[in-house]
């Protein structure tokens, strides 16, 4: 096991290219042993040349003109891009001393992806875990949690009701042995990926199209991912941000609270962490929608060669999605649609994850269709990809929409102990920057551990 310099910095996270380049050198010859601890600088969007990991899928298989971008966050340690919250609220509790090594037992509220990234990044820097979550996810899920070595600790339902673990979380709290790193709430999420995943979709359209970014469309499941665009606005203030949400589970839209089967995503509730300030649009996804649309690519790429998408890029496309990152495809389509956008455009959308946790999704599918034979799965190609519309869009930028958002995330956070000032400190973009600028001093306090133990 490599002896680890504490772990990077967000702005090494950003630009990997800026780690000692031994230390950068010993973590990509790591990748393979991923519970080396040096696996830690191996936190990136980016290949081993520095290169964000991404695909432009073929329009012959969207069907638009516009330029769909989709960052692959399987390539993280872990297989989910969610490692990087994860450390980032590690780390920082660290380094502010409220986190202390030997003495504190790590809480991670989540409906799977983070929960991984909990118990994993707690196995590299070696401290007990325990992962609150639903009790009807996926069995992968359950398993990597553990494989990693976190107690599990289930509540009832499924994706829709993580509310339930925020308040299973507030109980664990209460002892004072317990430290939480709620992803919900807590701003390193925002930081990790206003810094880090904003750089990176920006890269990530240099030499496509304009070269700029038209949508950045992202389903909040925690709202870390939609800090994302927070930074391409800076760059490009043209850029629209579209949320997705279920259509099931319609919270932002209407407070709707149904179920849904988008592992991921839809909360039943406006996060604490979500700037509602610079959402743009709401877009809702129709959960059947997104495990039909997994199936497909997964396993019936023939279907996709069919409608003139090469076949090497269709075999290659087997792996790269989960439902999520199906849901958030199929939001940059009806985005690209909605704001009528041209073969000069570009929408960036995220794939959080791969398809190695979802098998059981699909066999769950395969026992309620009944029937998925290639003419089943050629109606669903047509009708999911091809034939979606651009209907069920909220336009976010109205009056009375962001104050109804306003007032959601009210009704959501005061109960757990958040003041109203605080609530309404956070309708200015002025509170936004401030928490973006801690950055630089947690990277200095990071730079002063190094090669200490923690």
């Amino acid at each position: 096991m490599s002896k680890v310099p504490f772990g990077p910095t967000y702005e090494e996270m950003a630009n990997p290219s800026k780690i000692d380049q031994d230390v950068r050198h010993a973590a990509l010859e790591a990748a393979k042993d991923e519970l080396d601890p040096i696996n830690l600088f191996n936190i990136t969007w980016k290949s081993e040349q520095n290169i964000v990991h991404k695909i432009v899928l073929p329009k012959e298989l969207t069907g638009v003109n516009a330029n769909i971008v989709v960052l692959l966050g399987k390539y993280f340690p872990s297989g989910s891009h969610k490692v990087g919250p994860a450390y980032s609220t590690l780390i920082e509790g660290c380094v502010d001393k409220e986190i202390i090594p030997g003495q504190h037992t790590i809480l991670g509220p989540s409906t799977g992806n983070f929960g991984i990234g909990v118990s994993y990044i707690c196995n590299l820097m070696k401290y007990d875990s325990i992962v609150i979550m639903p009790d009807n996810m996926s069995k992968e899920r359950y398993d990597r949690i553990q494989r990693y070595g976190a107690k599990l600790d289930l509540t009832p339902g499924t994706e829709s009701d993580v509310i339930l673990t925020l308040e299973r979380t507030y109980e664990l709290k209460k002892n004072p042995v317990n430290r939480a790193l709620a992803q919900f709430e807590l701003l390193p999420n925002y930081r990790f990926h206003r810094h880090v995943t904003g750089q990176a979709a920006v890269e990530a359209v240099a030499g496509i199209g304009n070269g700029r970014i038209a949508c950045f469309a992202s389903a909040p499941g925690s709202a870390g991912t939609l800090a994302a665009g927070d930074h391409i606005k800076k760059v490009f203030p043209e850029a629209k941000i579209a949320a997705l949400e279920p259509y099931e589970c319609s919270t932002l839209t209407n407070g709707g609270r149904g179920q849904h089967r988008i592992e991921g995503i839809g909360d039943k509730m406006c996060t604490l962490i979500h700037n509602i300030l610079t959402t743009d649009f709401i877009a809702l996804i129709k959960d059947e929608d997104s495990v039909r649309g997994l199936k497909i690519i997964h396993d019936a790429p023939h279907i996709l060669a069919a409608h003139g998408v090469d076949k090497d890029i269709a075999m290659s496309m087997k792996e790269l999605f989960g439902v999520s990152g199906i849901c958030n495809i199929i939001g940059a389509i009806k985005m690209a649609k909605y704001l009528r956008l041209g073969p000069d455009d570009n929408v960036v959308t995220i794939a959080t994850d791969g398809y190695d946790r979802y098998d059981s999704v699909i066999h769950d599918l395969k026992r309620r269709v009944l029937e998925t034979e290639d003419f089943v799965l050629e109606r669903w190609f047509k009708d999911i990809f091809l034939g979606i519309d651009d209907k069920y869009v909220e336009d976010a930028r109205l009056p009375e929409v962001k104050q109804r958002l306003f007032h959601q995330k009210e009704k959501d956070w005061l109960k757990f102990g958040y003041s109203q000032a605080y609530l309404d400190s956070m309708k200015q973009m002025s509170f936004w920057d401030h928490e973006y600028e801690k950055v630089h001093h947690y990277d200095e306090l990071i730079k002063q551990k190094r090669g200490k133990k923690l």
